[in-house]
């Protein structure tokens, strides 16, 4: 069932986007060559805390840290760990938060030192078509027109586009009605109405857009051919123009 979330709930929504948005403005800064997955988990799990909040990913369904953090090939789901960041790395942090039992939940994917260019693009591209897809927003579009600019501007750069795994609805819960599907056809789909709240997640590869979890530890999703993947998502609310961010810029 989808909820159209009141002022009151959107308030409560942006006031955990804050603290997610700070937290990763936190991490941006803390990403060289040389520190661990877990150490960015650490550092974000004291921050989240110290600003009011609760990591949403700890414990959910089992997963065993506070946020996800996943390199180069790694899409979503990687489990911090005592593996160190490399010189010319990507690496993706996704974080969730609770406050006042409301949810945000965004990602960004960060160049770790000097990269190359084949993946500055794929970085640059990828946040742009979460860009491209936000603009389809607003009271009375159909949800459908989200993915289709997303995987229009993945198929004008020759990048794929995750399928297995999508956005979704959030907001008492970390994941609602509606799924929102980083591909689509225009004019397709549920009509989005004013007051609804959603993460939007586009997940692209360098390569072919088919997937595997790896298997020891029944959480991280990795590309099949072993190509990089970025990930951007925000935690928007639709407007009557449009729409707002509620996990900063």
């Amino acid at each position: 069932m989808i909820s159209i979330k009141t002022k009151e709930e959107i308030n409560k929504i942006k006031e955990s986007g804050t603290i997610n948005y700070l937290t990763h403005e936190h991490l941006k800064k803390l990403i060289i060559p040389g520190i661990t997955t877990n150490y960015l988990n650490e550092e974000a799990d004291k921050f989240i805390r110290k600003h009011g909040g609760i990591p949403s990913f700890l414990n959910y369904q089992g997963f065993p840290k506070s946020i996800c953090v996943s390199v180069n090939d790694e899409i979503v789901h990687g489990i911090p760990s005592d593996k160190v960041l490399k010189e010319g790395d990507i690496v993706s942090i996704d974080i969730g938060v609770l406050k006042d039992g409301y949810h945000s939940d965004s990602a960004r994917t960060h160049a770790v030192g000097k990269i190359s260019k084949t993946n500055e693009k794929l970085i640059y591209h990828t946040e742009k078509m979460l860009y491209k897809g936000l603009s389809e927003i607003k009271d009375g579009a159909s949800l459908g027109n989200i993915g289709f600019r997303i995987i229009e501007h993945a198929k004008k750069y020759k990048y794929s586009v995750v399928r297995e795994l999508v956005g979704h609805g959030i907001g008492k819960n970390l994941h609602e009605d509606p799924d929102v599907p980083n591909y689509g056809k225009y004019n397709t789909g549920i009509i989005l109405k004013t007051g609804m709240v959603i993460a939007v997640e586009p997940m692209i590869n360098l390569g072919k857009r088919y997937i595997k979890q790896l298997d020891n530890d029944e959480w991280t999703i990795f590309t099949k051919d072993k190509k990089n993947s970025a990930h951007f998502e925000h935690t928007v609310v639709v407007t009557d123009e449009g729409y707002e961010i509620l996990t900063g810029e």
